[in-house]
């Protein structure tokens, strides 16, 4: 199947927000959402080198004017099997999952959940099915408490372009055995992509979601411009999980940010590994006594890609926790950034927080900048933070080889070794195939 593009002037201005708000029939309420996003858009500077937050990521190249700012609707399908083939491929055991949600560039496609959950409350659909069925959660919390347009100028350009997009609400104490899956597949060159997803756990419940960004490569640029909103109320569980692996033709912008109240728990783990470049902003925000933030992240950038991960831990309440591991390798002329923050806000008293970003470098000629950063507002807390930037050793590789391992499969275990620190902390093991899988490609197994 394919989206086609409806025929419109390339780039993004007011009318074609306009256009897409009455394409997707939406209520009022929500134009004037969009149409006040792309307000804040218009009035935001475009980012540049001279900011600190992009001093080490260049867009000047960026074909904003040369993209379309959406595809057509996609139509909907009966079952798994009639998605694309390269998609349908990766979707995995349907076994393993409590349900199934597809988007093909703007439109979703295929949405399925047990029977058993959705007796018990569970909404999990496209975003603008839950404005139509659940207007006041949606009201509630699309863009409004964790992201919000004023966060940066691409946070602003998705709330005036998004479409599809993932909602999933968990009533209170609904505890979910098996993941949620949802599934971005952007597969129209040159047009713009905004996955949105929207993840709203109540008190006590409990549920696990998975988030799979993947296209081709093609020959147009695209540009990918997307949100994640993670509330998790009083003594709920998440586990967040992000699978980025666009096409080499993708810019990617990224806004990301959990909410945790009070006694919360949210695990989450971002996976890099596709796009031409990536700026991803991700955050959580320790807003109740007692919540727990655990954040993993896992990128391996090859060829010439550009890879950007700017993370905040924002503890504003006391008695909180929050683990943070970023691991990269990289290789060819590629470069990563890192930029870490630890914010203890006053009052935060026995804050317990902890950064870390370790890099390994595979050739002479990739780069990359770590920069853990901690601002401490509390007298009474503990703050940790660590960064390393180390090559492989070729005494190690001389080893291994000498014991008739070849030279790609001996980096590969090198590789396997520095990245299970994550991996084996990620109680999924299909995202722990997934994950090794991509790593063997990337070194060219």
């Amino acid at each position: 199947m394919s989206t086609r593009v409806i025929e419109r002037t390339r780039g993004f201005t007011r009318e074609a927000a306009v256009e897409l708000s009455h394409l997707l029939g939406e209520p009022e309420w929500l134009r004037e959402r969009r149409l006040a996003a792309w307000e804040v858009y218009e009035r935001t500077p475009m980012p540049s080198r001279t900011d600190e937050e992009w001093r080490r990521t260049d867009i000047r190249r960026l074909p904003i004017d040369a993209v379309w700012p959406f595809a057509g609707l996609g139509q909907r399908v009966s079952s798994p099997e009639a998605l694309p083939a390269a998609l349908f491929e990766t979707l995995g055991d349907a076994a393993l999952r409590s349900g199934l949600l597809v988007q093909v560039d703007g439109s979703v496609v295929y949405t399925q959940l047990e029977g058993e959950l959705a007796q018990r409350g569970v909404i999990f659909t496209d975003l603008l099915t839950a404005a139509r069925e659940v207007p006041e959660l949606v009201q509630r919390f699309f863009m409004t408490e964790a992201v919000t347009v004023q966060d940066n100028k691409f946070a602003a350009l998705h709330g005036a372009f998004w479409s599809g997009g993932t909602f999933l609400y968990v009533p209170e104490g609904v505890e979910i055995a098996l993941p949620l899956r949802s599934f971005v597949w952007a597969e129209t060159p040159g047009a713009a992509i905004f996955a949105h997803t929207l993840l709203i756990a109540e008190p006590g419940a409990s549920v696990v979601l998975i988030d799979t960004w993947a296209s081709p490569t093609v020959d147009e640029p695209v540009i990918a411009s997307n949100v994640v909103e993670l509330i998790v109320q009083e003594g709920a569980q998440v586990r967040y999980i992000q699978l980025q692996d666009w096409g080499r033709s993708v810019w990617n912008f990224t806004t990301q940010r959990g909410l945790l109240h009070q006694d919360a728990v949210l695990n989450t783990l971002n996976v890099s590994l596709g796009s031409r470049l990536s700026k991803a902003f991700i955050a959580s925000n320790l807003v109740g006594p007692g919540a727990t933030a655990e954040m993993l992240g896992l990128y391996f950038a090859d060829d010439a890609q550009h890879l950007d991960h700017q993370t905040r831990q924002w503890h504003v309440a006391p008695y909180a926790t929050s683990d943070l591991l970023y691991k990269g390798a990289l290789k060819d002329r590629a470069r990563t950034v890192f930029s870490g923050l630890i914010k203890v806000f006053p009052h935060a008293q026995r804050t317990d927080a902890y950064q870390a970003n370790r890099n390994l470098i595979l050739s002479s000629t990739a780069r990359a900048d770590t920069i853990p950063n901690l601002e401490i507002g509390a007298n009474d807390v503990r703050c940790t933070h660590g960064a390393t930037v180390g090559q492989v050793e070729e005494e190690y590789i001389f080893y291994l080889m000498s014991r008739g391992i070849s030279r790609p499969e001996a980096v590969k275990l090198i590789v396997d070794g520095f990245f299970d620190e994550v991996i084996e902390r990620v109680p999924v093991n299909e995202v722990q195939e997934t994950v090794r899988a991509a790593i063997a490609r990337k070194i060219g197994l």
